[in-house]
């Protein structure tokens, strides 16, 4: 069935060759650009199955548009000569079934040279699969799931090169790779078989909406060495190599919802096992000293997702924004840590104020259940300071003023005798600032064809010019973030702007080549610290987690200082 337009579904039969000897091998192919279900082959009258069948996949994009295939293939040897008829395949896509056109192949006595023998595609074919496995295929809105790819490689054959073609992008997913410390060669199994395998790519994903999610194809070109058969003349094998396109498939995750019913009321999306915790650092002190109220919640789950809840205060207690502080790391488990805000607290009468219990709710995807944890009341003793008010019944404005009480040095009394002095009076004119103004201007001069020798120099560097446009345009966006501090998608819209000029003019890149591991390698052979490359990877993340989750104005204005500090400290060792 051939397509009519881009958008068409194909179903073809692909045979390698019309006409073969007796002792030839004939490869045969079913292709289709959708994905389906239900392969049905044919019985192959009058050929003996060798291979097969064997399942490949691709999937890239070129200019903006996705191209997919994939095929099953079989690999026959005829069992007697005369004409044959390979029939019809089918196969289930989108609910349909399409069905291949058969085709006719003849079959004639031996030839001499056979050009049967498996080429170095069709064994590699045979001994080279890509596999995504997935720890959950039906998690809740928000739960951890891994992803680790692995390229099994039969003994057969060996792989000497590869290099990715398509990354999944994982959308509706936050996502955080873990890095691979090292490629190394590991025993296993395949269908049964022994197989030796290198796992590739490991990334935890927490999914942020319901229902039927894709994930991403992860496509490979792979060098390979095959065996021919033959050997030289001192006896070694001979190998032939080739390139072959190896996918780990769509996978297709189904995303539970969060229960509605029992749904706490302050639930706000925290999923996962933890502990809450609210804490000060002393509970008695004076009036206009401080104390710090810490919020905690620890444990593990989507502890990057989910904002912390708020102490509600008396108003006599002044409160400044809070400082957030993360101490997060995220395995193949998922995330584990905690996070906190402090809160510095200043009393400003005297008296007894107590901070209310707070409540934190959260979802266990073990239990399916939600469990809400408070935190005990707090009494914060204020012993020394003005009380707040009067207590009085007179309607006499003399006597409704607020009584001052005196604390220490803060009030003093009026000096009656300041002693000061009559200040002397100087003249401008003729005087040495008038001469010394006089002549500033022909001092000018030299300055002004140093500047102008120097403007020239600047022009005619054309690369030099190139890097300070950047920089300046690194500094506007950075500028442009801080007056967006507070809207979160147009803050890390740019954010993300300029640290990637920045690294444009430090690294003279082009913005499409960037990456994260891309940047890492570059920053690591231009000399720059892993601490520093940590963080600067960590703001890029921070960009992109901003599509899915909720950020508060602590954070954004944490991830400004952040941006500001590693590129100030780049500057220094670039």
């Amino acid at each position: 069935m051939m397509a009519q337009d881009n958008n068409a579904v194909t179903f073809e039969m692909k045979l390698s060759k019309p006409k073969l000897g007796l002792n030839e091998r004939l490869r045969v192919d079913f292709v289709m650009n959708r994905d389906g279900d239900n392969f049905n082959p044919p019985d192959f009258e009058g050929f003996r199955v060798i291979m097969g069948p064997s399942q490949s996949i691709s999937s890239s994009w070129i200019n903006g548009v996705r191209s997919y295939s994939k095929s099953y293939s079989y690999t026959l040897a005829p069992t007697a000569k005369g004409k044959f008829t390979i029939k019809q395949a089918s196969i289930s896509i989108g609910g349909q079934t399409y069905k291949s056109l058969a085709k006719e192949v003849e079959v004639t006595a031996a030839v001499d040279k056979p050009s049967d023998q498996m080429t170095a595609d069709d064994i590699a074919d045979e001994n080279l699969h890509l596999v995504a496995e997935v720890s959950k295929s039906n998690p809740y809105i928000n739960e951890a799931i891994t992803v680790v790819y692995k390229l099994y490689v039969s003994p057969n054959i060996s792989v000497s090169n590869y290099q990715s073609l398509d990354n999944p992008t994982y959308n509706n997913f936050w996502s955080q790779d873990i890095k691979v410390q090292a490629l190394s060669a590991q025993n296993g199994t395949y269908k049964g078989k022994p197989y030796r395998y290198v796992t590739l790519k490991r990334v935890v994903l927490y999914p942020q909406k319901s229902g039927k999610l894709d994930i991403e194809p992860l496509s490979l070109d792979v060098t390979v060495d095959v065996p021919t058969g033959r050997r030289d003349f001192f006896g070694s094998r001979l190998y032939a190599q080739t390139n072959k396109t190896v996918s780990a498939g769509n996978r297709t995750i189904n995303v539970k919802p969060l229960p509605i019913k029992n749904q706490p009321a302050n639930f706000d999306g925290a999923v996962g096992e933890f502990d809450f915790k609210v804490t000060t650092s002393k509970t008695s002190l004076n009036a206009t000293e401080s104390l710090q109220a810490t919020v905690e919640v620890s444990g593990k789950g989507n502890l990057k997702l989910f904002k912390l809840p708020e102490p509600e205060l008396p108003s006599a207690l002044e409160v400044y924004e809070p400082e957030f502080t993360e101490g997060v790391r995220t395995t193949l488990s998922g995330m584990q840590g905690k996070i906190s805000n402090q809160y510095t607290i200043v009393p400003a009468f005297r008296g007894k104020y107590p901070i209310a219990p707070m409540s934190f709710s959260y979802f266990n995807p073990k239990t399916e259940k939600y469990t809400t944890l408070t935190s005990e009341e707090i009494i914060i003793n204020v012993i020394e300071g003005p009380l707040n008010g009067l207590n009085t019944t007179s309607n006499n404005v003399a006597n409704s003023k607020q009584a001052v009480i005196a604390s220490g040095t803060k009030f003093n009394f009026i000096k009656l005798t300041p002693n000061l002095s009559n200040k002397s009076v100087s003249y401008f004119f003729r005087s040495t600032r008038f001469y010394l103004w006089l002549l500033l201007p022909l001092l000018f001069i030299p300055l002004a064809i140093i500047f102008r020798k120097k403007r020239d120099a600047m022009a005619g560097d054309v690369a030099g010019n190139k890097v300070r446009r950047a920089n300046k345009l690194a500094r506007k966006y950075l500028s442009a973030a801080k007056k967006q501090l507070g809207n979160k998608d147009s803050f890390y819209v740019a954010l993300e702007r300029a640290l990637h000029n920045y690294l444009k003019a430090k690294l003279k890149i082009e913005t499409s080549e960037f990456s994260k591991d891309k940047i890492a390698l570059l920053l690591e052979e231009k000399g720059i610290e892993q601490h520093t490359i940590s963080s600067f990877i960590n703001l890029l993340q921070s960009c992109e987690a901003a599509r899915y989750s909720p950020f508060s104005d602590v954070q954004m204005q944490a991830d400004y200082d952040k941006a500001s500090e590693v590129i100030s400290v780049m500057d220094k060792q670039l």
